[in-house]
């Protein structure tokens, strides 16, 4: 069963996706949700909404840092956020789940969103093309040494992995796109 966080933000796209490849889905709104969890999902949303909301509850942070030391989690967007090691936001919770540091709503405000698509690398396939919405999308602007590349939109990455970990700055579940869900939680 996969979690997807429910504090604020985009999860019923998510439910939804999880739904299309036949994994068990359940919101996770405390502490207690992440029990029984094999794998959660940081959706897109507000970041410094997520953090406020988050920050109300040390436990809860320790938590979800703690299980992300043996279950694979993907963010998407805010998601991303939340998991980067750096955001230089100080309004925003970054839990340093993957190496990476971002500037957050990177692509501009809102009127500025679009969708389009985001080439995906994983293993030694051939990439993959899938659709994706960037919506006040975050850039990453660096990665540590060992995180991978996952997605890149033209040049820039988009998308990265850190062990069982996987991060967008974009929404595919808002395409309807099952790839990554599937990578991260089939594989």
């Amino acid at each position: 069963m996969v979690g997807v966080l429910a504090l604020q933000g985009n999860f019923a796209s998510h439910i939804h996706i999880l739904n299309k490849i036949d994994i068990e889905s359940r919101l996770v709104k405390s502490v207690e949700d992440l029990s029984g969890l094999e794998g959660l999902i940081l959706p897109g949303g507000e970041s410094t909404t997520m953090s406020n909301l988050l920050l109300r509850d040390q436990n809860f942070i320790d938590r979800i840092k703690l299980f992300s030391d043996n279950k694979p989690i993907l963010g998407t967007c805010a998601g991303l956020i939340l998991m980067a090691k750096n955001s230089f936001d100080k309004k925003v919770l970054n839990m340093n789940i993957i190496d990476i540091e971002v500037n957050r709503n990177a692509y501009g405000r809102q009127v500025h969103s679009f969708d389009d698509s985001i080439s995906v690398e994983y293993k030694n396939n051939e990439p993959l093309s899938i659709r994706a919405s960037f919506i006040r999308a975050p850039k990453i602007t660096n990665i540590g040494e060992d995180v991978e590349i996952l997605c890149k939109y033209n040049s820039e990455i988009v998308g990265v992995k850190k062990g069982m970990h996987m991060a967008v700055t974009c929404h595919p579940e808002l395409q309807d796109e099952v790839l990554l869900h599937k990578l991260c939680f089939k594989s």
